[in-house]
């Protein structure tokens, strides 16, 4: 297992790596749209928040070489399912075909005061 790590992400904020390569396989923990400069929350809205978290995932599969074209798997957190819309909008215009599988679930809350949150694993072949 080699530790992924990049500034041009947010620092993790718990005891987690932003991603791990194992093997062929990546994994990026769930990142939201925080700025890793300022570390401020990006957006208000739902499309300006999914756009920061997509780049921030960016980041660390490139960190590791990758970039979303390499996803297979994606896991989508929103705290307010009339989100959802806008969510995929974004995300279907940064994602590649075939589209990598996914789950997307509302969730009560998230660990930090956001409306979206994107895990992925991706292929490092």
């Amino acid at each position: 297992m080699e530790e992924l790590s990049t500034d041009e992400a947010p620092p993790s904020i718990g005891p987690f790596s932003q991603g791990i390569r194992d093997g062929d396989r990546i994994y990026v923990s769930g990142q939201g749209p925080i700025d890793p400069d300022s570390g401020d929350i990006v957006g208000e809205d739902a499309t300006a928040q999914t756009e920061q978290t997509l780049d921030n995932v960016e980041a660390v599969l490139e960190s590791a070489g990758q970039s979303l074209d390499d996803v297979v798997k994606a896991t989508v957190f929103v705290t307010d399912m009339d989100d959802y819309d806008a969510v995929n909008e974004v995300y279907g215009d940064r994602m590649s075909q075939p589209y990598p599988a996914r789950s997307a679930v509302e969730v009560v809350e998230l660990p930090v005061d956001i409306r979206v949150e994107i895990e992925v694993i991706a292929s490092a072949e």
